[in-house]
């Protein structure tokens, strides 16, 4: 039976897509790793030398309440206003000259998908990042219309003092 190979644990496990990460090894550019947990949205800038990943920076939407969002109307800290504002937050700590590339792991690339709520902030805070437009989610998605009024205010509220 040539040919036939057993698959590598973290393949068989749907946590390492091999082909992506070589691509993105091979590409020599640090990278934006964003990640989507249960309770909150993780970012971090990952440079890889021979294989081995170091994380130079990282962020959680945990953040956002530090920054002065209020505890009462947080709503969900994965939401895409969140994700939008942990995006923005996360872009004025970057090297605005460097450009990135987003490693997004083996979150289903789908149109409008939360996760593309970070990106967003990212481009919106001035990350160099190349990406098509088309994918973000609608921008009245990203101002909250979809949420209660006390939490649209709270986000609309923090992104006023982020983008300061």
């Amino acid at each position: 039976m040539a040919g036939l190979r057993t698959q590598k644990r973290r393949r068989k496990e749907g946590k390492t897509d091999y082909k992506l990460r070589l691509k993105l090894l091979k590409s020599e550019m640090s990278r934006i790793v964003v990640r989507r947990t249960n309770k909150y949205y993780l970012l971090q800038i990952v440079e890889s030398k021979e294989s081995q990943d170091k994380v130079i920076k990282g962020i959680t939407s945990k953040e956002l309440i530090a920054q002065g969002l209020d505890k009462k109307h947080t709503g969900s800290l994965k939401s895409v206003p969140a994700g939008y504002l942990t995006g923005l937050l996360f872009a004025k700590q970057l090297d605005l000259k460097q450009e990135y590339i987003i490693d997004l792991g083996m979150t289903r690339t789908i149109s409008g998908n939360r996760i593309y709520s970070v990106l967003k902030g990212l481009v919106d805070g001035g990350a160099n990042i190349r990406v098509n437009e088309k994918i973000f989610p609608s921008q009245e998605r990203i101002d909250g219309s979809h949420l209660n009024k006390e939490t649209k205010e709270a986000f609309n509220k923090l992104k006023e003092k982020i983008s300061k």
